[in-house]
């Protein structure tokens, strides 16, 4: 007697296995992705999800989520979603973004000029200059420091020591 419903039947065309193949190979394939691919070539190889489970080290709830996951999309040309796209993460729901990328850009922007050519007695922009500053010319209508502070961050950059944009006599 069988314990729980069958899993999901997954059969690959002969284009899907050397996708799979060919992303799990990829240099930059992340791991999270690669796992998943793995999660999907042991169900198309007949194991069930606890087997799977098991071999790869991850909950069986995890297997039951990709398996289910490939499935809804197996239907869909591999040429328009790609095993990367239909093994990505299902975006999340929430409020979005309070700041669209250009006004984030133009704050980056700001950042790399120097703080003088804005009328800032200082070599050197602080967060909470820069965030004066983006609202002063009407980037942003509020914007907090630290806010300024986790987009220079989040991409690496750091304010200007010397004018990267323009060269200056």
């Amino acid at each position: 007697m069988a314990r729980g419903p069958d899993p999901k039947e997954i059969i690959l065309s002969e284009q899907e296995v050397e996708a799979l193949e060919k992303c799990v190979r990829k240099h930059t394939t992340t791991q999270q992705i690669a796992r998943r691919v793995r999660i999907i070539q042991s169900a198309a190889a007949d194991r069930n999800n606890a087997q799977i489970a098991r071999e790869l080290g991850v909950s069986i709830d995890q297997v039951r989520l990709w398996r289910r996951r490939w499935v809804e999309w197996q239907d869909m040309p591999l040429e328009e979603y790609s095993v990367e796209t239909r093994l990505s993460d299902a975006t999340r729901s929430g409020s979005p973004g309070k700041f669209s990328a250009e006004q984030v850009a133009q704050i980056i922007a700001i950042a790399c000029e120097v703080p003088r050519d804005s009328g800032y007695p200082v070599s050197h922009w602080t967060a909470k200059e820069l965030a004066m500053e983006s609202v002063k010319r009407g980037v942003v209508e509020s914007i907090s420091e630290r806010q300024v502070g986790r987009f220079l961050k989040r991409g690496s950059f750091t304010t200007a020591s010397k004018p990267l944009l323009a060269q200056y006599d």
